[in-house]
């Protein structure tokens, strides 16, 4: 590897610090606060009615501190912003990332949810005359990259409604900071919100989608503005990093609201949870390599620890190819989860492309026929119209193929349509017999909005 900035500072280290709890008032509020530039700090204000409180941002130690109004100096440079995004370390040093423009999209639940639609991106530096030449140039590259990643749809944020917690999370109060934060969160691909009002039978209900992506690992997938130099003599590491965080790794929850009721079913994908990587190439499918060099159980073990902590029991669906360069993943994974010997986690492989090999699409089944009984076991969050809890998810499925996408996407629809039809149902909107695919109307927004759903996960 050589010295040259790229190398250094590589996207996939891309870092967001947030400032979510400092902020709390600023995103909480139906009123924004005004954002104060002078050359020495950043000042943020409260926009509760009344606050005094400013968030004051030092350019050149970066600490971060909480003082009042009369502290902004008369001479700041002022302007109303929507929400920060965060903080990402780039070549150049830090820059602070600003909300300031947005659209509303919709409604959960009666709370507004916005996308964010434009951003400024401050450096803390005052000047760039720190950097050389080729310094200077890897910083324009990522500040390209940075903004087109902001410029593709899937910020969101609601400034009455949390939507970085699942529905049960938050009827049980157990927030917490957690991993998802997807309306102060830089990602590589978008953070879906799907709404829509549905009807069958002549019963009126909400559906929707929500897909959020984890703040620890970006992905590498849509780092494509890079030059092809530095690409071929990077690795993409996929897999785990040390702390057990799994890159591409995505919650989506669908959410059903009738009569006052909610009823939700989450979903997670991820990559596969131990050491791996991929050399990009000019090559289609670059050849899949397991690390050797490092000892792949801490790691596991710390993911599938956190993830039986936030969800409950584990069945992996390893989608996988079971010969050729993905073989070894597969062994690998099975080998993995065997010597685990953790109750809460079970394993199942389907190999996708050979079981519906010449479009045999039907052949699907086998594997939903073989989740079934877990997943009837797992259930479904219910929560009825005087907010009594009726029935709880008790454990999750982890879904994967290579890049969790086309081959997750296909499954994860699957048995979000089987929880679908149960919470349906037991609803009262689908009458006894009656299955969502024989309602034509819904069955056309499902299926398009699904997709772009999951896509977008």
């Amino acid at each position: 590897m050589t010295s040259r900035g790229p190398s250094q500072h590589q996207p996939a280290a891309l870092h967001t610090s947030l400032f979510w709890v400092t902020l709390s008032q600023a995103v909480t509020q139906n009123l924004y606060p005004d954002r104060h530039i002078t050359p020495e700090k950043f000042y943020v204000e409260a926009c509760d009615d009344g606050a005094d409180d400013v968030l004051a941002i030092d350019r050149v130690s970066t600490e971060v501190t909480l003082t009042v109004k009369k502290d902004v100096p008369p001479s700041a440079v002022t302007r109303p912003i929507y929400g920060i995004l965060g903080t990402i370390r780039l070549v150049a040093g830090t820059y602070l990332i600003v909300i300031t423009k947005k659209k509303k999209v919709g409604e959960i639940f009666s709370h507004a949810i916005w996308k964010a639609t434009d951003f400024d991106i401050l450096s803390y530096k005052k000047t760039m005359l720190h950097l050389t030449d080729i310094q200077l140039q890897d910083n324009k590259v990522f500040l390209s990259m940075l903004s087109h990643v902001l410029s593709v749809d899937g910020f969101y944020f609601s400034t009455t409604y949390d939507l970085t917690h699942t529905l049960q999370r938050q009827i049980h109060g157990s927030c917490g900071m957690g991993i998802f934060l997807e309306n102060l969160l830089l990602n590589q691909r978008s953070t879906v919100i799907t709404m829509h009002s549905c009807s069958i039978n002549g019963k009126c209900f909400d559906w929707l989608l929500v897909s959020r992506r984890s703040c620890f690992r970006a992905g590498v997938r849509y780092y494509v503005r890079v030059s092809l130099t530095w690409l071929m003599r990077s690795f993409s590491y996929l897999g785990i990093d040390s702390e057990g965080h799994a890159a591409n790794f995505v919650e989506t929850e669908q959410i059903v609201h009738y009569k006052g009721s909610k009823a939700s079913f989450v979903q997670t994908r991820g990559s596969i949870p131990f050491f791996w990587s991929q050399r990009p190439n000019l090559k289609y499918k670059p050849k899949p390599q397991i690390s050797k060099s490092v000892n792949h159980m801490d790691g596991f073990q710390r993911h599938f620890d956190s993830q039986i902590i936030s969800y409950g029991k584990q069945m992996i669906v390893n989608l996988v190819n079971q010969k050729g360069s993905e073989k070894p993943l597969e062994q690998t994974f099975a080998k993995m989860v065997n010597s685990m010997a953790n109750g809460m986690v079970k394993y199942v492989a389907f190999d996708f492309h050979k079981e519906c090999s010449r479009m045999r699409w039907d052949r699907l089944q086998i594997l939903v026929d073989q989740l079934a009984e877990q997943q009837d076991e797992f259930s479904y969050f219910l929560v009825d119209s005087d907010g009594k809890i009726v029935t709880q998810q008790e454990g999750i499925f982890r879904s994967n193929c290579m890049d969790c996408l086309d081959r997750t996407n296909v499954i994860q629809s699957l048995l979000a349509r089987r929880s679908l039809q149960a919470q349906l149902q037991r609803l009262g909107v689908l009458h006894v017999g009656q299955r969502i695919e024989e309602q034509a109307d819904f069955e056309k927004i499902y299926k398009n909005e699904l997709e772009r759903g999951l896509s977008g996960a």
